[in-house]
């Protein structure tokens, strides 16, 4: 057995950042990943691949809106080519960041279950081997989650789209997405303005569901109207035909229906991955997620979990600052916590086309909560940048505390909502006001001078 001071489950985004703090510090840490290199899914089969694709369908959709049209056809085996350079561009990247604190830091690849509550058990091709730790770090993350639904082995997913030498390289002509999450809508965006034709399928009554009801009837409009998109869709099974087409039968409202495709995408959401022998140990899950505080220790305080696993924020840069947190408590001891992590203030963007984007508490949390909002908004049509992109739709809506005029949330719809989510997310976790906002003189023609053009309205 050998003995390290930390051991994390995972390589990625809830991972390792901690053990680079840790390294630094003089620890000797274990990272254990079943890749067997750094980042996780974000850059496996998630964030930046599928970004990487998205940029291309965003310059075609600029290109057709100001009448350039386009000079090719879409080839999507080119576009799968730089995803892939990306990917490892990155990965080359992150090895190298490993190598300069190899004396201190090791990544080995294989599968990890518990022992106990301090050893965990390591199965690869070379065989079993068990490692002891004080502190372990679990950031095992989520995996794609696939419905019993009749057929379903015959749907692609976003691993298909987005792993390195994915398997779709060619555009199917007519698409079917089941699930209406943000994989789904983002995918729906991306693969019509590459040029399919997109069906999508939610069973849900709304589109993301679990997120704020106005925010989404606010993004709803601005999508392509052509993506078609059925709610309160229960999806009955998928059936192969002789004509390399398949066939989805489901339900709603106003009864059944078949549609035929050249594709199907599963894209029903994802699972935190639960480490074998966890649960022996006392450490309490609920609803499939590790459940853990704001310094991100389990019931077992010696043992962490950050990232995807604990379901709090399923977002990479949320598991970096989670994994951060972990890695200053683990440095104060098993004493009093030294750092806690804001699950509040982290931004979510929805990668559409276009985008929109939210944090904090916007109006349907505030009204669960009972508590009351002046908002303050910003709408596009007004805005020179987007007018100069030709993106008047959408608008930026700030929720501030009455009395004190701190900012609690905000959302974007539309133009460069991904931007500049992250400046309105950063005033929220350092409880800015809106007379901070309204002082601040941000740049011209930009999008994000609406933040403070926002604010000047409630003076």
């Amino acid at each position: 057995m050998q003995q390290v001071d930390v051991i994390t489950l995972g390589a990625g985004g809830g991972a390792y950042p901690a053990a680079f703090r840790l390294a630094r510090a003089g620890r000797q840490v274990l990272m254990v990943d079943p890749k067997g290199v750094m980042s996780g899914n974000c850059l496996a089969e998630g964030c930046v691949p599928s970004k990487a694709v998205r940029e291309y369908a965003e310059l075609s959709r600029q290109a057709s809106r100001f009448g350039l049209g386009r000079s090719t056809e879409i080839d999507l085996a080119h576009i799968m080519t730089h995803k892939d350079r990306v990917q490892r561009t990155r990965y080359t990247q992150h090895a190298a960041e490993l190598e300069k604190l190899s004396a201190k830091l090791s990544l080995i690849q294989g599968r990890a279950r518990f022992q106990d509550a301090n050893t965990v058990v390591v199965e690869n091709d070379s065989g079993t081997k068990s490692y002891r730790a004080e502190h372990i770090i679990i950031a095992t993350g989520a995996d794609i989650f696939v419905p019993p639904i009749p057929g379903a082995e015959h749907c692609m997913t976003s691993r298909d789209l987005f792993a390195l030498n994915p398997t779709m390289q060619s555009l199917p002509r007519r698409l079917i997405i089941i699930g209406g999450g943000y994989i789904g809508l983002e995918t729906a965006s991306i693969l019509h303005a590459l040029g399919s034709e997109v069906t999508l399928l939610e069973q849900q009554q709304q589109l993301l569901p679990g997120i704020d009801p106005d925010f989404v009837a606010g993004l709803t409009p601005l999508l392509d109207p052509t993506i078609r998109m059925i709610t309160g869709a229960e999806v009955a099974s998928i059936e192969p035909t002789t004509a390399a087409v398949l066939k989805v039968s489901f339900r709603t409202t106003e009864g059944d229906e078949v549609l035929a495709a050249d594709a199907v995408l599963m894209a029903a959401g994802r699972h935190p991955v639960i480490p074998e022998g966890l649960e022996a140990l006392g450490v309490q899950v609920e609803r499939g997620r590790i459940m853990v505080d704001s310094t991100l220790r389990t019931s077992v305080p010696h043992i962490y979990a950050c990232g995807d696993v604990n379901g709090r924020v399923p977002l990479f840069h949320a598991a970096v600052g989670q994994s951060l947190t972990a890695a200053r408590n683990i440095l104060g001891g098993d004493r009093a916590p030294m750092d806690y992590f804001d699950f509040n203030s982290v931004p979510t963007t929805i990668f559409t086309l276009p985008a929109a984007a939210y944090v904090g508490r916007t109006r349907a949390a505030l009204q669960a909560m009972g508590r009351e909002a002046i908002e303050a908004a910003y709408v596009f049509a007004e805005d020179s940048r987007a007018q100069i992109y030709d993106e008047p739709d959408g608008e930026l809506r700030l929720f501030f505390e009455p009395g004190s005029l701190r900012l609690m949330g905000g959302w974007v719809l539309g133009i460069d909502a991904g931007q500049l989510i992250g400046q309105i997310g950063l005033a929220v976790s350092k409880g800015l006001t809106a007379r901070d906002l309204a002082a601040f003189c941000d740049q011209h023609p930009m999008a994000s001078e609406g933040i403070s053009k926002a604010a000047r309205r409630l003076f």
